[in-house]
């Protein structure tokens, strides 16, 4: 009978082997049930707190921020103030801008304003909205009322405007300024509709459901569409922050119950049917052994044939594995080994193209290894040189297999993109940030070149954006043949090294390559030294130096290594003309900062990314040697200042605007310098410096008072009088009556 022993073994245990399997599924099903149920339970529980944890993290980190922003931004303060927003507008522009950042950066916030209980006025995220136009007084009036209350609001409507639709939101409000002032409330509205998102998005309404009850009981949200006492309810968890009860469970609550019940008869049956399905199984293993037994016979011969057992007795399903496992063992070693034999000849082939080596019969071997596409011809090649930026982070972020797997991906990548251009692609990596491509065509040359450069630009675009690595190309000259293709990776790997001053888009090709200019060390090493001498100065022409500077560095494309050479001396000799001045400028120089400093620098890709970086650097560094220098020489000034105050303080015409023009100094900075040196106004110091004059010559001379103010810079007595009472406390004239020598009448004795 054609295979009937196929047939047999397959009636005899297809059926019992289908059986058997049912039951024990069954088995396994019931057996972790109840299992199920309490880890469901749990599960439940623990999502549910997470939620909790979540919403009460995410309001916290509402009240954090914008608390935080209230307290650093001193605009809020002065908003509260009336004077501070009647003459200009720019407080009220600037809380504005800052209320919108907040609720741009937060998707919770809906709005926030602020108001002010002195003139009634409301600032939101729109600006000024009068009192009478704003729609939200009833909160605030209810706010004044409890305005030691600092938990969050009842679900509430809420809108700005009249005509504005009202929008379901949870409020708080806190009092100002921070943390219990009186003259006003800033108010934060956090939307319901972002919070039922959230606590959507942590839910899966296929499995779960989830409803939220405020303190009355009542429904404030539900995962469900339908009935909301559909399913079990499993776990009940109050949010003390909003007073919310959190009811969850699963849609298919009952299916635990129903299980449970038939549990113990299908136990019972699948034991049976275990018992049944042994018996039968070793019935029907004896009955068909035979033909088993035939096919193990030849696979014993050709184990004894090939290798042998080593003298141990094998059962037949271990000889069987035993014999396959070989043969699998036996085909994979060999693919192993031919695929490790083809990758080393590439490799091997690939260096020795690049170094000028084996050109000759480099198109039989590429053959021979199958790299070259089947029916096409390429004449001409080139090469390009690619290099990981910023490969110290590169390599510090991933691990080694993290690494060795983006490698991979870049060298596939590049490569199929090439062939997307209808080019041939062949990349290895030649170091550990560096990767070779030789590219094949067999295109008109110009055309060859712009599909080189929108290879590179593709190919670094996609990196960039789905790996997050950036790429920099160094492209060679196209040439003929392979024999040539030494010089392309030459000048390719040239180029890698004008990175900064070449860089166009992170792709430089041959074309873009300097021609020999020359040494010019002499001509930058002189512009640095006019910089550090405009710097010293102060004269603020350092910049354009510096501009002419890297005007230099781009015409004349220096290396890379050169120009970063160059900046590190113009630096070192700038330290040694400021770094002794202070600590500050010290540390410039010689710590921390000079250390992170020199390895920005050396991690910039651009070299107009390298000028703004040394601009912002020597502008910081300006400005600290700029206010040294000016705290160093204003204790002079204002010596100089006191001593001619003292020596011309008859003068009526004395005042600031004098002492600005003699001294060449603004008026404001003049009171300024007043007030850090002697801790008072300019004018309570000259009124001072005139009342003790006034008061030594009333007491000491028999001059009139009129004779005494022209003495002491008044141009009359009454205005000398008013000054000299509101100073003394007293007038001239019993000021002098109450200095007269013991002994001598008095006026104003009394009767």
């Amino acid at each position: 009978m054609k295979k009937s022993w196929y047939r047999r073994m397959l009636l005899s245990y297809f059926p019992i082997f289908m059986v058997t399997i049912m039951i024990l599924t069954v088995l396994a099903f019931l057996m972790v049930n109840e299992i199920s149920h309490n880890e469901t339970v749990k599960a439940d529980q623990i999502s549910t707190g997470y939620m909790i944890d979540t919403l009460s993290r995410s309001l916290n980190g509402v009240e954090s921020d914008v608390l935080d922003e209230i307290e650093k931004n001193d605009q809020f303060r002065k908003l509260l103030e009336e004077g501070q927003t009647s003459n200009s507008l720019d407080v009220v522009y600037e809380v504005v801008d800052s209320m919108r950042d907040l609720i741009a950066n937060d998707s919770l916030i809906q709005s926030m304003y602020v108001y002010r209980i002195e003139d009634k006025q409301v600032f939101t995220q729109i600006g000024l909205v009068p009192w009478k136009d704003f729609a939200d007084k009833a909160f605030i009036e209810q706010a004044l009322e409890h305005t030691g209350y600092q938990g969050w609001s009842a679900i509430r409507n809420y809108h700005e405007l009249s005509l504005e639709k009202d929008k379901r939101v949870i409020s708080m409000y806190k009092r100002g300024p921070l943390p219990f002032g009186t003259e006003g409330l800033i108010v934060i509205n956090v939307d319901m509709y972002a919070i039922e998102r959230m606590i959507q998005s942590m839910k899966d309404d296929s499995v779960s459901f989830l409803h939220i009850r405020d303190k009355a009981g009542q429904l404030l949200f539900s995962t469900t569409t339908g009935n909301e006492n559909e399913g079990k309810i499993l776990n009940t968890v109050e949010m003390n922050m909003l007073g919310w009860t959190f009811e969850s469970g699963i849609e298919a609550g009952q299916l635990f119950m129903w299980v449970s019940v038939i549990s113990y008869v299908w136990v019972v049956i699948g034991v049976l049917t275990v018992l049944f399905a042994i018996g039968y199984i070793l019935y029907i293993t004896r009955k068909n052994y035979k033909p088993i037994r035939l096919m193990m016979n030849r696979i014993e011969s050709i184990q004894l044939r090939n290798e042998g057992n080593g003298g141990l007795k094998l059962d037949e399903l271990s000889l069987i594995d035993h014999t396959l496992e070989n043969l699998i063992q036996q085909a994979s070693d060999f693919e192993k080994e031919q695929h490790d034999h083809m990758l080393a000849g590439r490799r091997q082939l690939f260096y020795d193209l690049i170094q000028g080596e084996g050109a000759a019969n480099a198109e039989e071997r590429l053959m021979k290894l199958k790299m070259l596409p089947e029916g096409k011809k390429l004449e001409q090649f080139a090469f390009i040189v690619v290099e990981i930026g910023q490969y110290g982070h590169f390599s510090t972020g991933f691990s080694v297999r993290d690494q060795h797997t983006l490698k991979f991906a870049v060298s596939n990548v590049l490569q199929e993109l090439a062939l997307d251009e209808g080019m041939f692609a062949w990349a290895e990596w030649i170091g550990e940030s560096r990767m070779g491509i030789m590219i094949g065509t067999d295109m008109e040359k110009q055309l060859a070149k712009e599909r080189i450069r929108h290879f590179a630009e593709k190919g670094g675009v996609w990196v960039q954006a789905n790996l997050r690595m950036a790429l920099t190309f160094g492209i060679g000259p196209i040439v003929e043949g392979l024999v040539p293709i030494s010089t392309s990776y030459k000048v390719a790997m040239d180029a890698m090294l004008h990175k900064l001053s070449l860089n166009k888009e992170a792709i430089v090709m041959s074309d873009d390559m300097p021609g020999h200019a020359g040494n010019k060390s002499y001509k930058y090493l002189q512009l640095a030294a006019d910089l550090v001498r405009e710097f010293r100065l102060s004269t603020g022409n350092w910049r354009e130096q510096l501009e002419q500077l890297f005007e230099s560095l781009e015409a004349d494309c220096l290396k890379d290594e050169d120009i970063r050479m160059l900046l590190q001396t113009m630096m070192d000799m700038l330290g040694s003309e400021l770094g002794h001045i202070s600590e500050v400028l010290h540390e410039y120089f010689t710590g921390e900062k000079a250390e992170n400093w020199k390895h920005t620098m050396e991690n910039t890709s651009s070299l107009a990314e390298l000028h703004s970086l040394i601009l912002a650097n020597l502008t910081e560094l300006y400005h600290h040697y700029v206010a040294f220098c000016e705290t160093k020489n204003h204790h002079a000034m204002v010596s100089e200042m006191r001593t001619y105050i003292e020596q011309h303080f008859a003068n009526p015409d004395l005042s600031l605007k004098h002492l600005s023009d003699r001294f060449h100094i603004s008026g404001k900075y003049a009171s300024y310098l007043f007030k850090e040196e002697f801790d008072m106004k300019f004018v309570d110091f000259i009124v001072k410096l005139r009342m003790e004059h006034a008061e030594v010559l009333l007491s000491e001379t028999e001059d009139s008072v009129q004779s005494i103010a022209l003495q002491v810079g008044y141009a009359n007595s009454i205005t000398f009088g008013r000054v000299f009472k509101k100073v003394s406390g007293v007038t001239p004239g019993d000021y002098r009556r109450l200095k007269l020598k013991p002994g001598k009448p008095s006026h104003s004795t009394g009767l």
